[in-house]
């Protein structure tokens, strides 16, 4: 499978999306963005792995103006990946906002399938970075 140019485009539409989705507390539309069997995985975020479109929203609704919860999300980024089969393999960064004024940085990996309603991510890995890559580990690194 070789990605169009249209392909990109509508696969980078759809990492864009989710921001305007749960930020604008419409949940009810994550199929147009997620497949119904979705893994979204949070583990590093402290929430473990959710399965299913239910799942995800139950979540999205618990943590929805909770303290720390992002009041905006913000893909940036896109590095797209044939693996064949229908699916392509993005990386992309994140930068949520909350509404303390604090941001955050995150790394998705995402699997993306087509299928008969377009492109959809059926798998999601969110990294939270909480230093920078090249942060010494230690104080005793810096002598």
């Amino acid at each position: 499978m070789t990605l169009s140019v249209e392909d990109r485009l509508d696969i980078s539409e759809l990492l864009a999306l989710h921001g305007h989705l749960v930020d604008n507390d419409e949940l009810d539309r994550l199929d147009e963005l997620f497949t119904d069997d979705i893994v979204y995985e949070t583990s590093n975020l402290g929430h473990g792995e959710l399965r299913g479109l239910a799942a995800f929203r139950d979540m999205a609704r618990e943590r929805a103006g909770k303290p720390g919860a992002p009041v905006g999300h913000h893909v940036t980024n896109i590095v797209l990946t044939e693996t064949g089969d229908g699916r392509v393999h993005a990386r992309s960064k994140g930068i949520g906002a909350g509404a303390d004024g604090q941001c955050g940085s995150v790394t998705y990996e995402d699997v993306i399938v087509r299928g008969e309603r377009g492109w959809r991510i059926s798998r999601r890995r969110i990294t939270l970075h909480f230093t920078p890559a090249a942060a010494p580990e230690t104080e005793e690194a810096d002598s």
